[in-house]
């Protein structure tokens, strides 16, 4: 069973990678560089100044940076502990596939510590700010999915590396999130 959703696995790799078309790659290379958020964390943390304040915002950073040391930690612990490698270490299918950077890469891809973290981040503002932004959270998914859609475009995540980081790095931002609303109610920030 594992096998098949493996092969499986592969097989949808190679569809989503080949449908990459020359013009596009620097787009999607530019989406998969974690600075080129500078801008949407910058907005964000504007947004969060004006709503909740200094103090606030000091713990929101806080909050993110042990949300985001989390996120990317339990990925690592993944990778070296399950050790499936990255599409451009696997010699079944690297001599295939378009790898558009000129970097692999780590060893080890599962799971995506970018879809992991794109996530954990659009799921703790989504949350945190859902009454400030209307379309906040939508906004902030799809930007969690390019992100993530970028490591298969570029070559170095499978789609089941993908699927894995999105939920987990939601299911940290959620709880982070409920966490710091927590802090804010419980010392009155």
């Amino acid at each position: 069973m594992l096998e098949q959703l493996l092969h499986l696995d592969k097989e949808v790799f190679l569809y989503l990678n080949g449908l990459g078309i020359d013009s596009w790659d620097n787009f999607w290379q530019f989406v998969s560089n974690k600075f080129s958020a500078i801008p949407i964390y910058i907005f964000l943390l504007l947004i969060t100044y004006r709503k909740y304040g200094l103090k606030s915002t000091a713990l929101l950073l806080v909050s993110i940076a042990l949300l985001i040391t989390v996120s990317d930690q339990l990925s690592n612990f993944f990778k070296y502990g399950i050790g499936r490698l990255r599409p451009c270490h696997d010699s079944d299918i690297s001599g295939i596939m378009r790898l558009v950077k000129s970097y692999c890469g780590g060893k080890y891809s599962y799971y995506s510590a970018h879809a992991s973290n794109s996530f954990a981040i659009a799921f703790f503002f989504g949350v945190v700010l859902k009454s400030e932004v209307k379309y906040i959270s939508a906004a902030l998914l799809l930007w969690a999915a390019l992100v993530a859609y970028s490591r298969v475009y570029i070559g170095v995540h499978f789609p089941l590396d993908i699927l894995t980081g999105a939920f987990i790095g939601a299911l940290l931002g959620w709880l982070f999130a409920k966490l710091y609303i927590f802090a804010l109610r419980k010392f009155s920030l």
